[in-house]
């Protein structure tokens, strides 16, 4: 439930909401706001689980920060990052690129800040949920 629920469905709902704001069609929007509602109750009852694991065996936060403290973070994968550019950017200009390119930068702050959110909640001390909110795939997971 760890990586699953805090660092990659926790995630998701930052690039679920990025997708349902600049979808190109409301049938995309409406979609992609479902998908968010159902990943929020994921995280939700994920968030739930690791708080009363953590109550239970307090030793197992410093024995996860442990786990993934040697791992290299992977960075995101250039062709999902180009994508969700020109999807932001809605279209080919340079000054919509531009756009997009920001509102992307953005958006990996979000999940960023999302993700030492969830850490600290459950305890971590910031120095470790620094390092381990850098822990997601190259797909954003």
């Amino acid at each position: 439930h760890f990586l699953l629920s805090v660092l990659g469905e926790g995630t998701f709902l930052s690039l679920l909401s990025f997708l349902e704001r600049y979808a190109p069609d409301p049938v995309s929007r409406r979609v992609t706001h479902l998908a968010l509602a159902d990943e929020a109750r994921h995280v939700a009852f994920g968030m739930a689980h690791m708080e009363a694991v953590l109550s239970a065996d307090p030793g197992l936060r410093a024995r996860l920060a442990l786990r993934y403290a040697g791992a290299t973070p992977p960075g995101l994968n250039g062709e999902v990052f180009a994508a969700l550019v020109v999807l932001a950017a809605g279209a080919f200009t340079p000054a919509a690129i531009a756009e997009g390119f920001a509102r992307v930068q953005a958006l990996e702050a979000d999940m960023d800040e999302g993700r030492h959110r969830r850490l600290a909640k459950l305890g971590f001390p910031q120095e470790e949920a620094a390092a381990l909110a850098e822990l997601h795939t190259r797909n954003f997971m």
